[in-house]
């Protein structure tokens, strides 16, 4: 039997276990996940969307996520008592949220806080995190963000007068911090494997915002290189692109968003419009597929290869054995404390 055949069986046997399980089964899905799987979701979305889903209170007995591991493991810890988070490939991991060690950002946090008190800083946590940086921020009053949300959360926190710890992604806070008219001299980068992070203490003193030093490996792959190079190819189109992207990039730019800000820029684009996207390519290319009208093309070729881990099989075996495969377990005291942070990121408030 052909791969195709075998696909399509694969494909049927999950529409069927859909069906069998009904309002019991809740399958989300991440922007970034192949064609074959969105279409198999209840739901699509970006990391923020995705958690008000898994907060929300439904009927479904099983919550099954199509992303990587610190997505579900944020979709267990906000779920209600009684429903099971499953994953269909445990191994999905995140790069930039291992760059992030829990025990590494506590003693930098003990040092920050002997210098300025931990009343003058505030811990804001990227999405891209593991549950135990979660429950961190959770206990020291600050909170979890995502790119769709970053502004709000920094906001937030610095009109609280307070410093900005933010971790693990440097260039969504740098992006962020940009955004907010921070001056570049208000900024620093600490870096983990450093002393005092690498950072004068009179730079710690100015800075209103640190950032850790990690990053993300599929948007740091596009280069202003590419955005000029695009350019040349199709004058007059319009290059939008995920804040992740380094600052060289994002000033290149016409638009920087969410991938669900970056969904809604291409519906809404006028037909005929070309869209050059510096994101993951799987939404590129659905992007694509679901807008024949609109010329989208990516801005360079990048790949999530943990994304890619969740394969129809994959999900398929989840279904077979629902509520025992590859069930997402948070230690109660971890979760106690992240629920903290990620509802107080759920309650930020809205608008500019």
């Amino acid at each position: 039997m052909g791969n195709c055949c075998r696909d399509e069986e694969t494909i049927e046997e999950i529409k069927e276990l859909k069906s069998q399980l009904g309002q019991k089964l809740l399958i989300l899905t991440h922007h970034y996940q192949r064609k074959e799987i969105v279409e198999l979701g209840h739901f699509r979305g970006d990391s923020f969307e995705l958690s008000r889903r898994a907060a929300e209170k439904n009927e479904a007995s099983f919550i099954v996520f199509c992303g990587v591991h610190f997505m579900a493991e944020s979709a267990a810890i906000l779920s209600e008592p009684g429903q099971v988070v499953q994953i269909p490939d445990p191994g999905a991991g995140c790069p930039m949220a291992d760059m992030a060690d829990a025990d590494v950002v506590e003693e930098a946090w003990k040092e920050l806080t002997s210098l300025f008190g931990d009343k003058s800083i505030m811990p804001v946590v990227y999405m891209n995190s593991d549950a135990s940086l979660k429950a961190f921020c959770g206990r020291n009053g600050g909170t979890v963000c995502t790119s769709s949300n970053a502004e709000r959360a920094f906001r937030w926190g610095l009109t609280q007068g307070k410093k900005i710890f933010f971790f693990p992604d440097r260039h969504l806070g740098l992006n962020t911090a940009y955004r907010l008219r921070i001056r570049p001299d208000e900024i620093v980068v600490w870096e983990s494997n450093r002393q005092s992070g690498g950072v004068e203490l009179a730079r710690l003193k100015g800075a209103r915002v640190i950032l850790w030093d990690g990053y993300c490996v599929v948007h740091t792959r596009f280069r202003p290189e590419h955005v000029v190079e695009m350019r040349e190819r199709f004058p007059g189109a319009k290059i939008v692109v995920h804040p992740e992207c380094t600052r060289e990039v994002v000033e290149l730019a016409d638009a920087v968003g969410s991938t669900g800000f970056i969904v809604n820029y291409v519906e809404n684009a006028p037909p005929g419009s070309t869209i050059i996207i510096g994101t993951e390519i799987n939404l590129v290319d659905r992007l694509a597929h679901e807008n024949p009208d609109k010329n989208i093309f990516d801005l360079y070729y990048s790949l999530c290869p943990n994304m890619f881990k969740i394969t129809p099989e994959k999900l398929r075996d989840c279904l077979r054995e629902i509520g025992g495969r590859n069930v997402i377990s948070v230690p109660e005291h971890v979760k106690k404390d992240a629920l903290v942070a990620l509802n107080r990121m759920l309650e930020l408030p809205h608008g500019s």
